[in-house]
């Protein structure tokens, strides 16, 4: 049903983002930091410390020039909940002793961004990656509402958070599919926090994506990165994987 190997090339796939290795760029989406502040429970769960410790992970492993946040790097749309300050320097920290240069092309959630963060922010990021343009986004809006570079051989999204349900198991995934958002392909990270449950798309049908970037699901292809074996597996795309379940 799967396949082993790079399914996009120039891409590797590892915890949640990507590295784009022409483009020396590492990409991610949807950390919401201080959700586990507004979760059901009396102390914080330590999903901050883990993001920027995985972030550090990720930057010490791929040392790309470049991170960029394609969105939502925040979760309260009207407050600061406690630590995040903390956690939005510690991340600068990370990303300063990795000697890299961070974007944030804010999401939906990131209304309170500009008053906490003072670094690079856009609404799209144009990389060059090789012989492609690919730019970076969050994907709640489509590049032409917010003048993003509609020339992009590749878009980098967020903002859906899928998952891939197999043998009864949940797992975060990506989607990629070719030529499906105005000739250019589509990438769709999961969200990089662990604490979003997450759009099971087994069933999903264009509809019911909230991105308008994507235009025809049956031509999102799910990638699993399996960490456990550190190898990458591609299914095939959603309109014939649905038939096979």
């Amino acid at each position: 049903m799967s396949t082993r190997g790079a399914p996009v090339e120039g891409v590797s796939f590892r915890d949640r983002a990507v590295y784009l290795e022409r483009a020396d760029a590492l990409v991610l989406a949807d950390t919401h930091l201080g959700r586990d502040e507004s979760s059901n429970v009396q102390l914080r769960l330590g999903e901050d410390r883990d993001i920027v410790e995985r972030v550090g992970a990720l930057l010490e492993r791929f040392d790309p020039a470049e991170l960029v946040v394609a969105g939502d790097l925040l979760h309260s749309f009207s407050s600061v909940p406690r630590g995040v300050r903390e956690s939005l320097r510690d991340l600068r920290a990370a990303v300063d002793e990795a000697d890299a240069h961070v974007v944030i092309t804010p999401g939906n959630h990131d209304t309170m961004l500009a008053e906490l963060w003072d670094g690079s922010t856009t609404a799209g990021y144009p990389l060059v990656d090789g012989d492609r343009t690919v730019v970076v986004c969050h994907g709640h809006e489509s590049p032409a509402e917010t003048d993003v570079d509609g020339d992009a051989d590749l878009y980098v999204v967020g903002h859906d958070h899928p998952t891939i349900e197999i043998e009864g198991k949940r797992r975060p995934c990506y989607l990629h599919g070719r030529g499906c958002y105005r000739g250019a392909d589509l990438l769709m990270l999961p969200s990089f926090t662990r604490l979003a449950a997450g759009a099971p798309v087994n069933g999903m049908g264009t509809n019911d994506f909230m991105s308008p970037l994507v235009t025809d699901a049956d031509l999102l292809r799910p990638v699993v990165q399996d960490e456990r074996a550190d190898e990458t597996l591609a299914f095939p795309p959603l309109g014939r994987f649905r038939e096979m379940l």
